[in-house]
């Protein structure tokens, strides 16, 4: 055969081949009624599945977070051919309008048709339970399982945080997510979203005319697995935290307990609170807005967003620098001159020891006079600047006027003014020690926050150093913590200088007459510091820091109570009621606990000048 009769001989086979397969289309698609059937029977349909995100237990491990199941009722357009409407509404138990719109959402999005999207979420088990019976009658519709957050506790609501539909602004940039995913919004949940999430997994399957499902698509080829989010384990202690809550009722305020040798928070409160099943399932919009309009600004988390001014015991950080840059000795002593600075109780001519325990307003004057002016210069104003630049160089080191690194977001910093801060106050060169004393006695331009002031006990406790306080214990069951939060951080002062505040520091509480004895507990020492914070115009706030025990402390704590008046009266017994449960389990003395569970702070009201 030549070469041309091989051509034709080819052509006429590609030729055949073709009609063949166009002759099987033409079978398939025109002439053959079942495959037209079968093909309008058979829909492919993408199902998510949700994982479990992590729970969330205690340092004891009791259980914090859980999840609950709830169904989203889908959506998907290209699918629905006859609607009866009305059957629709009464099995769904919506109105009409309520339907026009949720129908007008869910075309409205960027190829709608060929893409699910909720209809109605969040729906309790029990009510889709009775939807599911019937949702065979509607095609287009379907029900897609996930879980919700649960908190059998209902403790540690500013802590813990919670979750909420993702935002455009937080769908930006991150492609793991879609619209109408759940993303952690506040505390712990946010932070620690990546791990407690999990990853997301998908099945597909055939879905026949009548809603029902007819198997796997292509046997499982394409599906993927669901991975569970992994389990977080927290420092809190639920028992501690959930009695500081109760005792903090009607009181505005805020309580951090810290373990001093880890850094680990136990407890973390911001009076008022609230239950975080709130901010769960389809009522947490509504009930977001109620909490959020609440004068009482339930929200805020005073525990580390709060600033107020330190009061007196920001004196214990004004000796322990002083000590170190040898501005003063233990033995040092100054007149209680009260007609320079208000001053009270029954002292004249102090030593340290002496003036932490009488909390003498003249001698932290003076301590504070004698590092602000070094006689570095003999301008005044130049040596000042010299003298502040120095001293806040040293109070940051204590965790002041930092966020600490901690883990719950949010954190504020504070305020611990430096040269330039007075500058724009009053211009360069125009201010000196007798303009700023007030700082000497933590009042003035001075601000820090609850946590700091948990902080500076630990730092007291451990001597010296400090781990930033954190929430987190471990990942998964060998409970894995991020190197940064088994970090020292030196205060800059040597261990022996701590010995004179310590001592000092267990008079206040133990010794007659003491500032904070309703603070001691029986068996215990502890060591503490109570402070009356100026709040004009308002009443002043009730402060107190502590640790205890005296060695090998286990528990370092600050209480604020705002508007309550002078520390010892209120703060203080508050915390030794917490150190007290902490370290023995029991209340000794219930008289005590009943008067701070029996005291209510309202709002308020300006005090008038006269």
């Amino acid at each position: 055969m030549n070469l041309d009769n091989r051509k034709y001989v080819i052509i006429l086979i590609v030729a055949l081949t073709v009609i063949a397969f166009l002759a099987r289309l033409l079978q398939l698609q025109v002439l053959d009624e079942s495959w037209k059937a079968k093909a309008a029977e058979m829909t492919e349909r993408k199902i998510t599945i949700y994982p479990s995100r992590g729970l969330i237990y205690d340092r004891k491990g009791k259980l914090l977070v859980s999840n609950k199941a709830v169904y989203d009722l889908m959506i998907l357009p290209r699918e629905i051919k006859e609607l009866d409407t009305l059957a629709l509404l009464d099995l769904l138990k919506i109105s009409k309008e309520d339907f026009k719109e949720r129908y007008t959402r869910a075309v409205s999005w960027p190829n709608a048709r060929y893409r699910p999207s909720v209809f109605i979420k969040q729906i309790p088990p029990e009510e889709f339970a009775l939807i599911t019976e019937q949702l065979y009658k509607f095609k287009g519709f379907y029900g897609q399982p996930r879980t919700l957050r649960d908190y059998p506790e209902q403790i540690g609501a500013h802590v813990l945080g919670d979750i909420g539909e993702i935002s455009p602004n937080e769908l930006e940039g991150d492609s793991y997510y879609k619209s109408g995913d759940y993303i952690g919004k506040s505390g712990l949940e946010k932070v620690y979203e990546a791990e407690l999430r999990g990853q997301r997994g998908s099945r597909f399957v055939l879905v026949d005319v009548l809603n029902n499902t007819k198997g796997s698509f292509e046997g499982g080829k394409y599906d993927t697995l669901a991975v569970a989010g992994v389990d977080f384990h927290s420092t809190l202690d639920a028992e501690l935290q959930a009695y500081a809550e109760l005792l903090m009722q009607n009181k505005r305020g805020s309580v951090v307990a810290i373990e001093p040798a880890t850094g680990e928070i136990l407890v973390m409160v911001s009076s008022p609170t609230f239950d975080p099943n709130l901010l769960v399932g389809r009522n947490r919009g509504a009930n977001y807005q109620v909490l959020k309009n609440d004068s009482l600004s339930p929200l805020f988390n005073r525990a580390i967003k709060g600033t107020y001014r330190p009061g007196s015991i920001f004196k214990m950080v004004q000796a322990l620098v002083a000590l170190q840059t040898g501005a003063i000795k233990n033995e040092t002593r100054f007149r209680c001159n009260r007609s320079i600075i208000g001053c009270h109780g029954s002292h004249s001519n102090d030593d340290l020891n002496g003036a932490i325990i009488h909390s003498c307003n003249p001698y932290f004057r003076e301590v504070f006079k004698k590092m602000i002016q070094p006689g570095e210069e003999s301008n005044r104003f130049k040596d000042s600047r010299i003298g502040l630049n120095q001293w806040k160089e040293n109070i940051t080191r204590f965790g002041f006027g930092t966020n600490l690194g901690t883990d719950i977001p949010g954190s504020s910093s504070g305020n611990i003014p430096g040269s330039n801060y007075y500058d724009k106050i009053y211009g360069e060169l125009s201010w000196a020690f007798s303009t700023i004393y007030s700082l000497s006695i933590g009042e003035g331009e001075l601000l820090i926050t609850p946590i700091q002031m948990a902080n500076l006990a630990a730092v007291i406790a451990n001597r010296g150093y400090y781990i930033s306080p954190h929430v987190v214990k471990g990942f998964g069951p060998e409970q894995r913590k991020p190197d940064r939060y088994l970090e020292h951080h030196n205060s800059g002062v040597d261990a022996i200088h701590f010995e004179t505040v310590v001592n000092a520091m267990e008079k206040v509480v133990g010794q007659a007459g003491g500032t904070a004895s309703r603070a001691r507990i029986p068996g215990i020492e502890v060591c503490g510091k109570t402070g009356t914070v100026q709040n004009e115009p308002y009443p002043d706030h009730s402060v107190f820091m502590a640790f205890a025990p005296k060695d090998e402390p286990k528990i370092a704590i600050s209480v604020y109570v705002e508007n309550a008046g002078f520390g010892g009266q209120w703060a203080a017994p508050i915390a030794s009621l917490l150190m007290e449960k902490y370290l023995t389990d029991s209340i000794a003395n219930p008289a005590k606990e009943k008067r701070i569970l029996d005291q209510a702070f309202p709002m308020p009201i300006p005090k008038l000048k006269k």
